[in-house]
Formats: C-alpha cells, sequence, structure tokens
C-alpha cells in the first residue's frame, strides 16, 4: 500500500513540475456586484507538435434577450468589444501565446446585475500540416449570476470539510505507518541482538570445550 502512495505521489509531482500542461476547469459562475469577476474559457489543444492558431469569441444572452449577441473577439493579440454594454469593462484573462491558445478566458470589471444571464465561450481552433488545415470550433457556457454579497453552498461547505477530513486520515495513516514500521525495525533489531548473542555463547561455550580437551590431552 505504502508502494502504491508513494508512486501516486511521484505522478502528482512529476504533473506539478510539468511545464505547459492544460487541464479543462469550469468557470466559476458566482459573481459580486462591483466586483471584478473571471469568465473561465480553456480548450486544450489535442495535438500540442502540430503549429495551430485560434481565434476565441464570446457571446451573450441575458434573460430579457431571446438570442445570443457577440461580445468579445480575441485574434492575432487583438482584443475587440464589439457590444457597448461591456466598452471598457472586458479584458483579456487567457493565453499570451497566440501560437498555443488554450485558455480564452476573458474578465468583466465592475460586475452590474444587468451582467447576469448566459455567456457562450467559442474556440475555433485550426491545425497547421504540412499539406492541408483542419479546422474544429469547441464551445464551452456559462451561466453567470450576479448576487449582492458571495455566499457560500452546501456543495463547497461539503467538498471543504471532505477535504480536511482526508488531509487528517492521511496524517493518522502516516503516523500509524510510522508507529508500525518502527516496532518492526526495533523487533528485527533486537531479534538481531539475541541471534548474536547466541553466536556469541556458542562461541564461547565451544572455546572453553576445546581448552578443555586440549589441558586433558596434555
Amino acid at each position: 500500500m505504502s508502494h502504491l502512495l508513494l508512486t501516486l505521489a511521484l505522478l502528482a509531482l512529476q504533473a506539478c513540475l510539468c511545464r505547459g500542461a492544460c487541464v479543462e476547469v469550469d468557470s466559476n459562475t458566482e459573481a459580486v456586484e462591483n466586483k471584478g469577476f473571471k469568465l473561465g474559457c480553456i480548450s486544450c489543444k489535442q495535438r500540442s507538435e502540430v503549429p495551430a492558431r485560434a481565434v476565441v469569441d464570446w457571446f451573450f444572452k441575458s434573460s430579457d434577450d431571446y438570442n445570443f449577441t457577440h461580445v468579445y473577439r480575441y485574434e492575432n493579440n487583438m482584443p475587440h468589444i464589439t457590444d457597448e454594454r461591456f466598452f471598457d469593462r472586458l479584458a483579456w484573462k487567457g493565453s499570451k501565446n497566440t501560437e498555443d491558445l488554450q485558455d480564452g478566458s476573458i474578465y468583466i470589471l465592475n460586475v452590474t446585475f444587468n451582467d447576469t444571464g448566459i455567456y457562450n465561450c467559442t474556440f475555433t481552433r485550426t491545425l497547421v500540416y504540412p499539406n492541408y488545415e483542419f479546422s474544429n470550433i469547441t464551445n464551452k457556457t456559462v451561466n453567470m449570476k450576479v448576487v449582492a454579497e458571495l455566499t457560500r453552498g452546501w456543495a463547497s461547505i461539503l467538498s471543504e470539510v471532505m477535504m480536511y477530513v482526508s488531509i487528517i486520515g492521511l496524517q493518522v495513516w502516516l503516523a500509524i505507518e510510522m508507529v508500525y514500521c518502527y516496532r518492526k525495525i526495533s523487533a528485527a533489531g533486537e531479534e538481531a541482538l539475541r541471534e548474536s548473542a547466541a553466536e556469541y555463547l556458542a562461541i564461547a561455550s565451544e572455546s572453553k570445550d576445546n581448552c578443555a580437551a586440549v589441558q586433558v590431552a596434555e
């Protein structure tokens, strides 16, 4: 069991140290009025060895809208805000390297209740092969809710409690393992001492018998 945990820990450490790793994580959905909020959108490139170019578009639909409205585009390191409701309030928070664009997140400044709604992020990525190009489109949806104060749901509280319980459980398990290993090493050491003492006594007894035999012979 200990060997398995050690292997998993080494793999996790290797994953953390690995540069350029991409993990698709869902965006937060609860924003606070008059605060900033990051709309997360990550689309990992499946073939890292193939050159690619990508364009990120954001669309928004409030509860009063029937259709989505284009609000933002990021292309060739150039951001474009296309909806007057978001003028001077959107900032790019995604990847800086356009050749490996995988994070298309944006940041909303001074969130208002009118920003509540559905946001759709569209990644249009083109893989450039030697003889042809291949394009694919990935969509991510964020249902954002604006509140007066940040609240914590039962799911968040439960996950935090479970995290602490797991940490405490792991510490207890490690303590038990250390005590078990210490006792095992101590027992092995005592057994080795007993065996050494027995061998010493046996050698001493044999030497004594040999000396007695020599004296009798003389």
